[in-house]
């Protein structure tokens, strides 16, 4: 789709040969910036659910502008930004290497800290397939760590999945980085994903879990009863 704002918005089934059921799980940037013909372009498909990874304060500043659709609060609050703008005002330059250490450390704490709230994303996907968008604010980071769970979980090999997830540096249009309080050089790694940013995640889970198989039944909730039903929920039917 062609939108103006949000512009890294994508069906999930799009860039996987993996037999997704397409015009069902969306993903995005935040919606609080549509114009009435991207809200209108949105809504043509159908799209009931929003589920919203953004912090309060990313929530307040720019409110969901779709309109007639239930949405579900699952914040994370953004940490990366805030960790690197504190180094520079104790007076250290920042590096384009502190900015990859920082959204590793960023990916390592969705499983650290918020594995809960990946979980209560799968219990809202497991209630319906009704067309849903899940997002944060540039739909990179929680928006893209989650779009690999769902990904994962539902057996798409892993080359697909990165595929998908770094689709957003082609789709993302780049911000202003002189209206950041950060170097350019920094903005330039914190406004675009990485294959080590994910890989960090996947390391977490190992090293913390025991793999993605015990991840997924104690921390995500996501037994075999469940993932047969996300396959149910979410996968074309087999043609025989």
């Amino acid at each position: 789709m062609a939108l103006k704002n949000p512009s890294n918005f994508r069906d999930l089934a799009e860039h996987v040969s993996a037999p997704l059921a397409r015009g069902t799980l969306y993903r995005s940037d935040h919606l609080g910036a549509l114009d009435e013909d991207d809200a209108r372009a949105i809504q043509a498909l159908g799209i009931q659910r929003v589920l919203d990874f953004r912090g309060v304060t990313e929530r307040t500043a720019a409110a969901c502008r779709l309109p007639d659709v239930t949405v579900h609060s699952l914040a994370i609050e953004p940490t990366v930004v805030q960790a690197l703008d504190q180094i520079r005002s104790s007076g250290r330059n920042l590096s384009a290497e502190d900015a990859v250490f920082h959204m590793e450390d960023t990916y390592r704490s969705f499983v650290r800290a918020s594995t809960h709230r990946f979980a209560e994303f799968f219990s809202h996907l497991l209630e319906s397939a009704e067309p849903t968008v899940f997002h944060c604010t540039a739909g990179k980071d929680r928006t893209g760590f989650a779009a690999a769970l769902v990904l994962r979980a539902l057996d798409v090999p892993e080359p697909e999945i990165l595929r998908d997830y770094l689709m957003t540096n082609e789709l993302l249009r780049p911000t202003n980085a002189a209206s950041w309080s950060l170097p350019a050089h920094v903005v330039n790694v914190v406004w675009t994903v990485q294959p080590n940013f994910l890989q960090a995640a996947w390391d977490e889970i190992d090293a913390n879990w025991g793999g993605f198989g015990a991840y997924m039944r104690e921390g995500l909730g996501l037994a075999e009863r469940e993932r047969a039903r996300l396959r149910q929920l979410y996968l074309r039917p087999h043609k025989a």
